[in-house]
């Protein structure tokens, strides 16, 4: 099999989901940083818009296969390398695990997204905290209806006792409303099943911090 490539950043919360899949399931990858602010955005190169249309990352390159999409990206892994599977056999577990990562990826993420944040600091000439001001009005909810469903789902992790695609997206989740001055602490099951995952190994690795593209 040809080596895994991973286009990503390391504040990229779509990123930071592929990561703790790929070292999840113990996979080795070139990690290759694509940094989203400076040179005016490497994402909108054209070399990467060859990979990636919608410039934005990640992109998992496997030989001649470009794949964005983090969603995209854990199914295409799962397929390919079944061995500590993120999606449950069980139907019922399987729809919640899904049900979980859409809440993220079109309920939450989208409104801290970095092009629509950027878009609004220059047309309504916003600063940093009326951005975050913003931000936080449409996120907390989004994490309000996060935790009303987890109540109900979370064992040791977002979907009973095993750790799912779920716990993938809602912990990325997690550290980027830090960043927007969100307190998650109001929170107490998405910041207990967030505590037992940042334990595990491939989370660790997979954090920002530990990237090598990391800053401050």
């Amino acid at each position: 099999m040809s080596k895994l490539k991973l286009y990503n950043y390391f504040r990229s919360s779509a990123s930071y989901r592929v990561r703790i899949a790929l070292h999840w399931k113990g996979l080795e990858f070139e990690y290759l940083p694509v940094h989203l602010v400076k040179n005016g955005g490497e994402q909108r190169s054209d070399e990467y818009r060859k990979l990636n249309p919608m410039a934005h990352v990640p992109t998992l390159v496997h030989g001649d296969y470009a794949l964005p999409e983090s969603m995209a990206i854990l199914l295409y892994l799962e397929r390919l390398y079944p061995q500590k599977p993120l999606f449950p056999k069980d139907e019922k577990a399987y729809g919640r695990a899904i049900q979980l990562c859409e809440i993220v990826n079109s309920g939450i993420q989208p409104y801290q997204n970095l092009k629509v944040t950027n878009d609004f600091e220059k047309a309504m000439s916003w600063s940093k905290d009326e951005t975050h001001a913003w931000v936080q009005k449409w996120v907390v909810p989004g994490l309000q209806n996060l935790e009303t469903v987890l109540e109900k789902s979370a064992g040791l992790h977002a979907v009973g006792d095993d750790v799912t695609a779920a716990d993938a997206f809602i912990i990325p989740q997690l550290f980027s409303a830090r960043r927007f001055k969100i307190d998650t602490t109001q929170f107490p099951v998405l910041t207990r099943i967030e505590k037992n995952a940042l334990q595990l190994e491939a989370f660790k690795k997979a954090h920002p911090e530990a990237q090598t593209d990391y800053e401050k």
